[in-house]
Parts: C-alpha cells; sequence; structure tokens
C-alpha cells in the first residue's frame, strides 16, 4: 500500500499504518516510537522539532474504528505528520534533531505550530490524600497489600527497548549508568485520589539515570489502570521527595555493631508475617535483599513478600540513620549470643493466615495507626530532645 522504504536499521516490528483525517495523513506517536524503539515518549525528545499534536475526539473514533493499533485504548493520543516521519524512515531525520540552537547558543528551537496545537489550560496538580512526609516515619508502619495489577485488561503491551545497545548513545548511556553505585532508597505510595486508592512499596535506586521517576509513574499507572491524568504526577512527585528527604541521612563511616532492632509487620494478601529481629546498621556487607531472600526461603514464601521485606528493612535502616545522633539507649554488647527461652516467642516470624474480615479490621487500625503516628511524628519529630 506504501512503497517508502524503511532505511534505519534499528527498527521493531511492522510498520505502523497511517490515518486519513480530513484529507491530510497522519501517523500515531506512539506507534512510530514503538517502532523506531523509543521508550514512552523519548521520539519528542530524540526529534524535538518534529510537528505534533492531540488528536480530537472525532480523530479518536476514526482510529478506534480501523482497531489496527491498541494506541486509541490511551486517553491521548499525539499525531504526527505523515511527510515528517516519512522523512525520518527513509534517514533524512538530521533536520528534526535539535541541532538547531537559538542566538544564545543553549535554547532549543521549538516549533510554535506544533506548541500551539497542544497548549491549552495549565493543569494544576490534584489534591491527595494520605500522602507521605519526609521525616520517614512511614516505613516504621506495617505493609499493607500492594494494589494488584489490573492483569492489562486486554491491552496488547509495546515491547520496551529502554535498555536496547542498538545505537551508539543508547550503549554509552547504558555504560554511565552501570557504572553508578547502587544506593536503593525505600519508596511507600499510599494515596487516595478521585476514588482510586494505590498502595505500593518498592526501591529505587536514586543514582538511576535511565529510569526516572516519571518513567516509574507511567509504568505504575499503566500496570495497575490507574487513570494517568490524576496519579502520575503526585506518583512522580511523592517518589522524587521521599529521594530528596533520602539524601539528608549522614551514612555511618567507620563505625561498628550499631544494631537496632527490626520488626517486621507485613500483609500480603490473606498472610501476615511478624518478625522481630537486630540488624547492624553499620554493616554494608550484607543486604536486606540477601537477608529477604534467604528468610522468604526459610519460611516458604515468595511472592511480594521478598520486595516488601528489604523494604521495610531499608525504611527502618534510614530512620535510624537519621536518628542515630539522637539515641539515647544503644543496644548493649552482646555477651552471650544464645537469648533467654522465655524470650523465644518476642524474636521469631510468625505466618498468620487471616480471614477477610479479619484483613479488613487490620487495614482499618493500621489506618488509623497511621495518621496517628503521622501527626505525633509532625508534633516532634525527635521525640524528647
Amino acid at each position: 500500500m506504501f512503497t517508502s522504504t524503511v532505511k534505519i536499521g534499528n527498527t521493531y516490528g511492522p510498520k505502523p499504518r497511517p490515518f486519513d483525517m480530513n484529507g491530510e495523513k497522519y501517523y500515531i506517536g506512539a506507534d512510530v516510537g514503538a517502532f523506531l524503539k523509543c521508550h514512552r515518549g523519548t521520539l519528542y525528545k530524540k526529534y524535538p522539532l518534529l510537528w505534533k499534536r492531540l488528536a480530537t475526539q472525532d480523530e479518536k473514533k476514526i482510529i478506534a474504528k480501523y482497531g489496527s493499533t491498541t494506541s486509541y485504548l490511551s486517553s491521548n493520543i499525539m499525531l504526527v505528520k505523515y511527510n515528517e516521519v516519512e522523512e525520518i524512515f527513509d534517514g533524512q531525520e538530521d533536520k528534526y534533531r535539535s541541532g538547531g540552537l537559538g542566538a544564545n547558543g543553549n535554547e532549543t528551537v521549538v516549533r510554535q505550530e506544533s506548541v500551539s496545537a497542544i497548549l491549552g489550560k495549565p493543569r494544576t496538580q490534584p489534591v491527595y490524600a494520605n500522602s507521605q512526609v519526609s521525616s520517614g516515619t512511614h516505613h516504621l508502619e506495617s505493609i499493607p497489600c500492594s494494589m494488584p495489577a489490573s492483569g492489562g485488561h486486554g491491552k496488547i503491551r509495546q515491547r520496551e527497548h529502554i535498555y536496547s545497545m542498538d545505537t551508539v548513545t543508547h550503549a554509552d548511556a547504558l555504560i554511565k549508568n552501570a557504572r553508578q553505585p547502587e544506593e536503593l532508597v525505600p519508596i511507600r505510595l499510599d494515596m487516595d485520589i478521585d476514588g482510586h486508592r494505590l498502595r505500593d512499596t518498592f526501591c529505587y535506586n536514586k543514582n538511576e539515570t535511565i529510569i526516572t521517576p516519571e518513567m516509574v509513574a507511567e509504568i505504575i499507572c499503566e500496570d495497575l489502570d490507574l487513570p494517568p491524568a490524576s496519579f502520575q504526577g503526585p506518583i512522580a512527585a511523592s517518589i522524587q521527595q521521599q529521594i530528596d528527604a533520602h539524601r539528608d541521612i549522614i551514612p555511618l563511616e567507620g563505625t561498628t555493631d550499631q544494631r537496632a532492632i527490626m520488626k517486621l509487620n507485613i500483609h500480603v494478601g490473606n498472610e501476615s508475617l511478624t518478625d522481630t529481629f537486630e540488624w547492624d546498621i553499620s554493616n554494608k556487607d550484607y543486604t536486606p535483599e540477601e537477608f529477604a531472600r534467604k528468610l522468604c526461603t526459610d519460611l516458604s514464601i515468595g511472592g511480594e513478600f521478598e520486595g516488601a521485606i528489604a523494604y521495610s528493612i531499608r525504611g527502618q535502616i534510614a530512620w535510624n540513620q537519621r536518628t542515630f545522633a539522637y539515641s539515647e539507649a544503644p543496644l548493649p554488647k552482646i555477651e552471650n549470643p544464645f537469648r533467654n527461652p522465655l524470650d523465644m516467642d518476642n524474636w521469631m516470624p510468625t505466618i498468620e493466615i487471616l480471614s477477610d474480615a479479619e484483613v479488613e479490621k487490620k487495614m482499618r487500625d493500621q489506618d488509623r495507626n497511621t495518621r496517628r503516628m503521622r501527626r505525633l511524628v509532625n508534633a516532634n519529630p525527635y521525640g524528647n530532645l
């Protein structure tokens, strides 16, 4: 049907099909990006001078009518001109890159006709409940069931090529990112927006240069089938806020035997895990991920428990590092490695199978306790100093 030959070798899948809108042909930007192995909107960063605009409701109906692409399922569909995309396919892509700079050499030239087509009323950030505070106390709370994935709801996912090494630029970025030290930050999301409740915990490498908080937010919205317009901004802002708060923590250097008591209280489905143990926060040779993997193996549990355990330990380590200078009662030195048998029940893991009613009651009690702890900490972050 279309005889133009794609001269770019780094492509994936069949060539996208154009759509005729009122006598003019357009491509869907997401389809072009997937074909050129551009991850989630990086097509417009790679070709900032490419003309683009949002599709109207009537144009969305035309796209949905053909049904040859899954992009019509998206709430925002970006259209790009057929002739410009064909020039990129033919290798004439330099004219759409950011090679041309402004008069001062720092400003990137942006096509006003493209910008004016997509500018609208300024969007305000939605107000959401149960947002985290930067004090870090949310890491001490029990970990609820994470929101289950939506399963796709019939959507065909585009293959991601964010770690592709097909080009020199991608390879250099991957090598540079791999050389960065891994510093995992515990992230907790607990928000209620427009009747949708989001609960999730994970660890994010603050030195990551490829996967940004905005990309993480976009992936979460897609996996959990959340409205991106309402959740994407708050999720990215919450992740960035917790990363910034973690930078204020001073690591313990040159110290030994800085033990702290760790408490696990994790709910996954109808299973509840509780445990208490001591952890040397000055030891860098043993990671929470290794401990979580070993504990899950010993208890024959898996799934979301492993990530939740690692998150909980890292969160409590961060809290103890933050309050280490104000600690008045450090744990005594260990003279005898064996505990008193009478204390055995307090220092052993316990798995409890709960009914649906018990799970719901625990969630209500946890929400009530969460609000109480945040009020106390906001009133006096470091206790009686």
